[in-house]
């Protein structure tokens, strides 16, 4: 069988996130890492240590200008995702972005129009939709065993950086709104949201926010997003007809449980005496809680392994520029709507180009067996 050479990538940034792909870059397989490049050498060099082969640029131009760097994974501050994407697409590489795509979604659109005309794979970076947990909620969605999708509830607060440039929903936000993205039914999507945010600290920005969102099949999705929690909560909760999911990240021994409890209607109700339908016309359900056994991968090893594969195989990424775009068509809204004081804004729908995406949640988990690259999830 003939060989296929790694795919030589550069990761750009070397701040907060860049260590992370640096490390899973080196460690995949499918990818060789060729460059650190950050306009800071030293800290360049802090991450690589000093036996490292990987060169160190603080020249984003002459490492662009190297055949040997195929695709770049971009690690910059928000701010300038759309200037060097555009830059590395526009040299022919592949571009893996870390959340969100771009600072708009105007800007957004234009980098996924660049890699559909140059046939290059442009990948947002939205990591926990390569979890287990996000694996196995959206099977079971898809599947039709959780019933109708009724709600979701997200709860994603610590405390954190105050960042200056962004507010707690373009810094937070994007993690629940792409696993609402990767979970959803294909004839399910978010239709309008309601934003009500405040700022204690005086930052300039809210630090504390609320998203309500509608959903196409008339359920309801809700966000809490927090940089002043002195607590860290993780909590997301999928409810449907039949089955409610709960995933609470921070427990280490049981992160997923599925319950058999809920809210059923009586229907055949309907035609009794209007006080006595009130008081009987829902019973309530109670069956059992189970824990599933879930793959213990490292997340962002699954996104590397995809950026890879989706490269190899002349595909579409599962978290493609398309995602990235919904996710900023929701963000946009969001923010139009924290300005309206809460006022219900419309989401703008995503046209997706034809063109077959052939990767798929479930394919990540196994390919990372093979390959016996499991470690801690993120």
């Amino acid at each position: 069988m003939e060989s296929v050479s790694p795919i030589g990538i550069a990761v750009v940034g070397g701040g907060y996130w860049g260590p992370n792909l640096v490390r899973n870059a080196q460690q995949t397989p499918g990818l060789r890492l060729e460059y650190l490049c950050d306009l800071d050498a030293d800290r360049a060099r802090a991450v690589l240590g000093d036996y490292s082969t990987v060169r160190i640029s603080t020249s984003l131009d002459d490492v662009l200008a190297d055949p040997a760097v195929q695709a770049v994974a971009i690690a910059t501050p928000a701010a300038t995702h759309f200037s060097v994407g555009m830059q590395a697409l526009e040299a022919g590489k592949h571009v893996l972005i870390e959340k969100p795509l771009a600072p708009s979604y105007d800007q957004g659109r234009q980098l996924v129009e660049a890699a559909e005309r140059l046939g290059r794979v442009l990948m947002v970076d939205h990591t926990f939709c390569y979890t287990s947990e996000v694996r196995h909620i959206r099977e079971t969605v898809r599947s039709g065993r959780l019933g109708d999708l009724q709600y979701l509830d997200s709860v994603r607060i610590n405390l954190g950086i105050v960042q200056p440039d962004v507010d707690v929903l373009w810094d937070l936000a994007p993690h629940d709104l792409s696993i609402f993205d990767a979970i959803l039914p294909d004839d399910v999507a978010p239709v309008s949201v309601a934003a009500h945010g405040s700022d204690p600290v005086g930052a300039g920005h809210a630090c504390v926010a609320h998203l309500t969102l509608r959903l196409s099949n008339g359920g309801l999705a809700h966000v809490h997003v927090n940089w002043l929690s002195p607590t860290k909560i993780r909590t997301f909760v999928v409810g449907g007809s039949k089955r409610t999911i709960i995933w609470d990240d921070l427990n280490p021994t049981q992160r997923l449980s599925e319950h058999d409890r809920g809210v059923e209607r009586n229907d055949e109700l309907a035609d009794l005496d209007a006080d006595v339908r009130g008081r009987r016309l829902v019973s309530y359900r109670t069956g059992d809680t189970v824990a599933p056994a879930l793959a213990n991968l490292e997340a962002l090893r699954s996104v590397m392994v995809e950026f890879a594969a989706a490269i190899a195989e002349n595909r579409r990424p599962l978290t493609d520029g398309f995602a990235g775009l919904r996710v900023l068509a929701i963000l946009e809204a969001a923010s139009e709507s924290l300005a309206k004081d809460g006022q219900s804004v419309p989401i703008r729908a995503v046209q997706q180009t034809p063109r077959e995406t052939a990767g798929v949640i479930e394919n990540v988990a196994t390919t990372m067996a093979q390959r016996g690259r499991g470690e801690v999830t993120v």
